[in-house]
């Protein structure tokens, strides 16, 4: 099989299987805290790691509402768990400085988390890591895009950078931005960030001392996200408060 095939094919298949990544990382911070430990950094070294590594998370969150919320019906920035689906291509606001700003707030939500094990070495194993399977990704969705838009598409790419904003190229975005929409569709992304990094902070602290702690300040929070969770998700389902035309 040819190599453009191949890529494309393997970008498929992770594209289906991208949900799972949390899992895979959860499962890799267990020996990395656990060897990492609590004594790598001084305290103060640690509260400020701490609070660099929730500004990723918290970054990556912006990008991604400024994307959704930004987003148009039936865009090329609105994909199925299945398959690519695109009605119209996707090439104002935030989508004019890059080609694709969810996978790069991804990055910032999940690199976030990973900072918080304190172990450098992962960050940069995980950042290439990712790379490589955004990479097949991105790669797939732009074949996609070029059979489907042609000319269209490949003028917007040749001039947009894939995950590098240039924000220079800026152009004012078509629909007006939604608090809605992000409200609708992103409680469950918010929710796996808190997930993380309680998840992070119970290993350290039970690999420390062979505890748990229940009454720390990310199990407050945890339990505000869930509380954020069982609201927005029923306002969804059984409510048309968060119900909009021409938005997904």
């Amino acid at each position: 099989m040819a190599f453009i095939n191949s890529f494309e094919k393997e970008g498929n298949f992770l594209f289906k299987h991208r949900g799972e990544i949390p899992i895979i990382l959860f499962l890799l911070a267990i020996p990395v805290v656990y060897f990492t430990g609590s004594n790598s950094f001084g305290q103060n070294t640690q509260n400020i790691l701490m609070w660099i590594a929730i500004g990723f998370s918290v970054l990556g969150f912006i990008i991604r509402a400024i994307s959704i919320g930004t987003t148009p019906k039936g865009t090329s920035g609105r994909n199925t768990k299945e398959g690519q689906v695109a009605e119209s291509l996707n090439t104002t606001g935030i989508y004019s400085t890059v080609r694709h700003p969810l996978y790069l707030g991804n990055y910032f939500m999940w690199i976030g988390i990973v900072l918080f094990t304190f172990n450098i070495s992962f960050v940069v194993i995980v950042t290439l890591a990712f790379w490589l399977y955004y990479e097949r990704i991105m790669f797939a969705e732009e074949r996609f895009l070029e059979r489907k838009f042609g000319d269209a598409y490949m003028n917007w790419a040749n001039r947009t950078p894939a995950f590098i904003p240039c924000l220079r190229n800026f152009k004012k975005n078509v629909v007006p931005f939604s608090l809605v929409s992000v409200l609708r569709r992103e409680y469950s992304g918010v929710m796996a960030t808190v997930v993380g990094f309680v998840f992070i902070d119970d290993l350290r602290r039970y690999f420390a001392d062979g505890n748990f702690e229940i009454y720390t300040p990310w199990h407050y929070a945890l339990l505000a996200s869930i509380v954020m969770v069982i609201v927005l998700r029923s306002l969804k389902h059984y409510t048309k408060v968060l119900k909009e035309e021409g938005r997904s």
